[in-house]
């Protein structure tokens, strides 16, 4: 492969293969997952604690990589299961963050937890409810992680609960 603007007019350099002229797209990465509640009024939410590196021991919100051949809200949702092994309702999407430095766009989805019988995967190694006064916001894995919580609590104090998009940097 060399790095070059192709010969079709476009403006970006890409991935060419030089035998075949073959362009190969590099695009960002979609990270999908929820962020699962529990209560009458959804006071607790559920957090994983990473089995896995990056930031192995840290807590996160059940979220992977989105598979080839799945919707956003599919990848949310096996992500949910593998990671915490917990029944959900998926709701609507909450937050979409630009991580452009790593070149992913992280999207989650808000999800009501069904039950409180969770049955986590290899990649975690505990899985919990907080309350908001309860999560271990020091020892949050991500960013991202960390904008979604603040912005559910500020939602839910306010009773209604939007789309955010947002730049994290």
């Amino acid at each position: 492969m060399v790095y070059r603007i192709p010969d079709d007019g476009d403006t970006r350099q890409r991935a060419v293969c030089p035998a075949c002229q073959t362009i190969h797209y590099e695009n960002p990465l979609n990270v999908v997952g929820t962020l699962p509640f529990w209560g009458t009024d959804g006071e607790m939410v559920l957090l994983c604690k990473r089995n896995i590196e990056p930031r192995r021991g840290y807590w996160t919100l059940p979220a992977g990589f989105m598979e080839l051949g799945e919707t956003t809200a599919e990848g949310a949702a096996r992500e949910t299961d593998e990671e915490a092994g917990a029944d959900i309702e998926l709701l609507g999407l909450f937050t979409v963050m630009n991580v452009s430095r790593v070149s992913q766009v992280h999207l989650y989805y808000r999800a009501r937890l069904l039950n409180t019988t969770f049955n986590p995967g290899h990649e975690t190694m505990e899985v919990r409810l907080f309350t908001e006064h309860e999560i271990p916001w020091d020892d949050i894995a991500f960013k991202t992680v960390k904008a979604t919580l603040e912005t559910y609590f500020i939602d839910r104090k306010a009773g209604h609960f939007a789309v955010h998009a947002m730049d994290i940097t």
